[in-house]
C-alpha cells in the first residue's frame, strides 16, 4: 500500500520522506514530525477520557486501542533518538517555567515550526499556482486548518521555546513498520483518526458536564 500511495511523497533519499509533498490522498500530505504528534494525541486522549466513569464502555473502549497505538509509536524510535533526548531534557531542565520542574523528556511534546520547501507539485505547467479544491466531509479546508493549529499550539506547552531541536525524523521503513501494525492505512490517515478521536472525547466530556 505505501509504495504506490507515497509515489509523490519525494523521498530525500531510500531512508526518510520529505515532509510537505503529496502522499497520493487528495489533500493528504507528507506529515513532518508524525512520531511527535501521535504521541502528544494520543497521551492527551487517554488523559482527558480517564475523565469519565471508570464502567462506561467509551471509555474502555478508547484506553484499550490508544493505549495498543501508543505502545507501538513509543517502541519506535528513531536514528539518533537517545543523544536527541539526551540534549531535549536538558533544554527542559533549563526552562521549568514551560516544562514544569520535573517534566520528562518521553512525556513532553514540541514541535518548531515547519516551513514547506517549493515543490514542483505546487505549480502547474504553465506555471500558474496549483490551488487545491475543497476538501469532502463536514469541514472546509480552513476549519481543518484551524484545528491542526490548536493542537500544535497545545503541542509547544503555550509558549515559544528558543533553540529547540526537533526530534529526528522516522526513517521511511520505521513508518511502513507502524503502519502494517496499526493497520489504519497512511500514517498521515492514522493521525486524522487521533485528531477525530482527541476532539470526540472533548465533545464527550461536554455532554457529561
Amino acid at each position: 500500500m505505501r509504495p504506490s500511495k507515497h509515489l509523490f511523497a519525494a523521498v530525500k533519499s531510500d531512508r526518510f520522506l520529505t515532509a510537505g509533498n503529496p502522499t497520493g490522498l487528495t489533500g493528504l500530505l507528507t506529515h513532518p514530525a508524525p512520531r511527535s504528534q501521535l504521541l502528544y494525541l494520543y497521551s492527551s486522549t487517554l488523559s482527558k477520557v480517564a475523565q469519565l466513569p471508570a464502567h462506561s464502555v467509551y471509555r474502555q473502549s478508547v484506553e484499550a486501542i490508544t493505549k495498543a497505538r501508543l505502545s507501538i509509536i513509543e517502541a519506535t524510535k528513531p536514528p539518533g533518538y537517545e543523544e536527541w533526548a539526551e540534549r531535549a531534557q536538558q533544554k527542559v531542565k533549563e526552562n521549568p517555567e514551560m516544562f514544569g520542574k520535573d517534566a520528562d523528556i518521553s512525556r513532553v511534546y514540541v514541535q518548531a515550526r515547519l516551513t514547506r520547501e517549493r515543490n514542483h507539485f505546487d505549480v502547474e505547467w504553465d506555471g500558474e499556482k496549483n490551488v487545491p479544491s475543497a476538501l469532502e466531509g463536514t469541514r472546509t479546508a480552513e476549519e481543518k486548518d484551524s484545528h491542526e493549529r490548536s493542537i500544535q499550539a497545545a503541542m509547544t506547552q503555550g509558549g515559544e521555546l528558543q533553540g529547540w531541536e526537533n526530534e529526528p525524523p522516522l526513517e521511511a521503513s520505521q513508518i511502513a513498520e507502524i503502519e502494517d501494525k496499526i493497520g489504519g492505512g497512511l500514517i498521515e490517515e492514522v493521525i486524522q483518526v487521533a485528531v477525530g478521536e482527541h476532539t470526540l472525547v472533548d465533545t464527550m466530556l461536554e455532554s457529561k458536564s
